[in-house]
């Protein structure tokens, strides 16, 4: 195994920064296609966190494309960079309608299959984002790259490779997208609509660890139907 070493992250973001230093480490040539990452424990050493941000940065590697895991081997540098295709380009274009739109129809499709094939490991990491949110939300703040990583996280339990690949999709179409951060930030920042977003996201991880997929499909509808309100009569 490559030898690489990591610096300590402070606590803001920890998986974001996490993220960013591997990433970094990837497109910089330490580590080639094909090369194995090193073990979680090893790299929970290294940054000085806990499991939770380790795996969240790998699975945004693993949703973003740069890295794979096999089965009890580990996980896998897949490419070392993403290229330009058409489909960026396509994401470049796409206005807040057609995200909404999108996210309407799809997101509830994707959680009844989570709820049904959701497995334990999943379910913990799903926790884990929904008590990150909690502490915001009780903070008084709200994180975008939380609610993200929520709804990518409920890609990855649906164990589809493309509700994977169309939720990361629509994940870099919302961050490209100026007037749908606009939108955003005079909405689901404000403290009412804070609160109630949780409150939504919380029912939806619920259903999931009941593996009750008509009830998960039912929230996430109920999500979107507010989403779409909160976003264009707020």
């Amino acid at each position: 195994m490559i030898s690489i070493s990591f610096n300590p992250v402070s606590n803001n973001k920890l998986y974001i920064q996490i993220y960013n230093q591997i990433l970094s480490e990837i497109q910089s040539g330490a580590f080639q296609v094909g090369d194995k990452l090193p073990a979680e424990r090893e790299l929970c050493e290294q940054f000085g966190v806990s499991r939770v941000p380790i795996r969240q940065a790998l699975s945004a590697l693993d949703l973003n494309g740069f890295i794979y895991s096999r089965q009890g081997e580990g996980v896998y540098v897949k490419q070392v960079q993403v290229e330009n295709s058409q489909s960026t380009f396509l994401t470049e274009s796409a206005s807040p309608e057609d995200i909404v739109e999108a996210r309407m129809n799809i997101e509830p499709l994707i959680i009844r299959f989570a709820a049904l094939r959701a497995t334990e490991e999943d379910i913990k990491d799903l926790r884990a984002t929904i008590n990150k949110m909690e502490e915001e939300t009780n903070a008084g703040i709200y994180v975008p790259e939380t609610d993200e990583a929520l709804h990518n996280g409920i890609a990855k339990a649906s164990h589809n490779d493309l509700f994977i690949s169309i939720m990361a999709a629509i994940s870099n179409a919302m961050k490209q997208q100026e007037m749908w951060k606009f939108i955003r930030d005079r909405t689901v920042t404000r403290p009412d609509y804070r609160e109630v977003n949780f409150d939504e996201h919380k029912l939806l991880i619920n259903a999931i660890e009941k593996h009750d997929a008509e009830e998960a499909e039912r929230i996430m509808n109920f999500h979107m139907e507010n989403l779409y309100d909160r976003y264009w009569k707020g």
